[in-house]
C-alpha cells in the first residue's frame, strides 16, 4: 500500500522541530562562550578577604619642654584616616626604599617580590611573612605625587612620617623598628635593602627554628676598622668614641630583630639612642647594650644565588665591604 500524504508530511515535522532546537542550543552555547571569555580577560579584581588598603602611613608625636620629654603614642593608619589593628604574622619584612628608587622596586617585583595584592596575600599565607616597602617624606610634591600613584597601584608600602634623607638612615631605622611593631604582632621584624635578591621560603625556614634565647639579633655579622676619613663613603664622625675598630655587628643589607628585642627598643625614648653615621654599626651599638644572642648566617649575605643562599646582595657593594671588613663567625 502506497503512504498517504498525510502520513508522509508527519514524518518531517519532528525534523524541522528538532532543527529549530538545535538552532536554539548553538546560539545560547555561543552567548556563553562569549560572556565566559569576556570574564577570563576581564581584568582581575583586587579584592581579598579584607578589603582593606595594604599601604599605610604611620605617624607619631614627640612633645618636649624644658622639665619632660614625654614620646607620643605610636599609631599605625590607613589611607582613608582609620586606626589599623596589629597584624599577626611570623615575620614582618620591611625593604627599605627612597624615591629615586623605583627602577629597584621594579626589578623586586619581576622577581622573587609579588607585585599585586592576590600574590602578596598568597606569600604571606604560605611563608607566614609580609613584605612592605618603606619609605619616609619629603617637600618635593612631584615626587609625593609619583609616589601615590605607586602606592595606588601596587598597594605595598609603609609611608613612615619622616624625612627621606639617606645620611638620616639611623634614624629611619628606628622609625620603621617602631612603626612594624605597632602595625604586626610579629616574631621577627627583618630591615632589608632594596638592592638585594631575597628568597622569602628560605628565609621563613631560618626565622622559625627554635631558638632557645628569647632576644635574638640575626644576620650576617661582620667586623672591620673604623672610617675615620671625611672622604670616604662611611666616614664615622664619632669614630672617637668607637676605637680603630667596630664591634660585632649585622652586615646591614639584611638582617632581624626578635620581638623581645624590637619591643625594648619601642619602650625607649627617641632622644636616648645614639645615632652613629652608619645604619648598621647604629643598631649594632644598640644590641651591645641589651642582652642579646648575636646569631651569625652566612647564607644572608651570599655572593651568589646557591641551593642554600637566602639573601643575596648587589654584588659590587658586597665586594666592597669585604675588603674592608672582617667576617666572623658567633657559633
Amino acid at each position: 500500500m502506497p503512504y498517504s500524504p498525510k502520513n508522509f508530511h508527519s514524518r518531517q515535522s519532528p525534523s524541522r522541530r528538532s532543527t529549530a532546537l538545535l538552532l536554539s542550543c548553538f546560539l545560547i552555547g555561543v552567548s556563553g562562550f562569549v560572556f565566559g571569555l569576556t570574564t577570563l580577560l576581564a581584568p582581575p579584581r583586587r579584592c581579598l578577604n579584607n578589603s582593606e588598603p595594604r599601604s599605610v602611613r604611620v605617624t607619631w608625636d614627640t612633645n618636649t619642654n624644658k622639665h619632660k620629654q614625654e614620646e607620643g603614642e605610636l599609631s599605625a593608619f590607613l589611607q582613608n584616616g582609620q586606626k589599623k589593628k596589629r597584624h599577626k604574622v611570623m615575620g614582618f619584612v620591611g625593604i627599605q626604599t627612597g624615591f629615586g628608587s623605583s627602577g629597584r622596586r621594579r626589578s623586586l617585583r619581576q622577581t622573587w617580590m609579588p607585585s599585586d595584592p592576590h600574590g602578596l596575600q598568597r606569600l604571606e599565607e604560605s611563608t607566614g611573612l609580609a613584605f612592605r616597602f618603606i619609605i619616609g617624606r619629603t617637600n618635593d610634591k612631584a615626587k609625593m605625587l609619583e609616589l601615590k600613584r605607586e602606592m595606588a597601584e601596587y598597594d605595598d608600602f609603609l609611608l613612615l612620617d619622616i624625612e627621606e634623607q639617606y645620611s638620616k638612615l639611623p634614624y629611619k631605622t628606628l622609625a620603621f623598628f617602631k612603626a612594624a611593631y605597632a602595625l604586626y604582632d610579629s616574631e621577627f621584624y627583618v630591615k632589608a635593602d632594596d638592592d638585594i635578591y631575597l628568597r622569602p621560603d628560605r628565609l621563613s625556614i631560618l626565622l622559625a627554628k627554635e631558638r632557645p634565647h628569647p632576644q635574638t639579633y640575626l644576620g650576617c655579622m661582620k667586623k672591620g676598622p673604623v672610617f675615620t676619613d671625611p672622604k670616604l663613603k662611611w666616614y664615622e664622625p664619632l669614630s672617637p668614641l668607637l676605637g680603630t675598630e667596630y664591634f660585632l655587628h649585622a652586615y646591614g643589607p639584611i638582617y632581624a630583630l626578635s620581638a623581645d628585642v624590637v619591643a625594648s627598643l619601642v619602650a625607649l625614648r627617641n632622644d636616648s639612642f645614639r645615632m652613629f653615621s652608619n645604619e648598621d654599626v647604629t643598631i649594632g651599638a644598640w644590641m651591645l647594650a641589651m642582652n642579646v644572642n648575636h646569631e651569625d648566617n652566612r647564607e644572608l649575605c651570599a655572593p651568589e644565588c646557591t641551593d642554600s643562599s637566602i639573601a643575596v646582595g648587589h654584588s659590587k657593594m658586597f665586594r666592597s665591604l669585604l675588603s674592608s671588613v672582617q667576617i666572623v663567625r658567633t657559633s
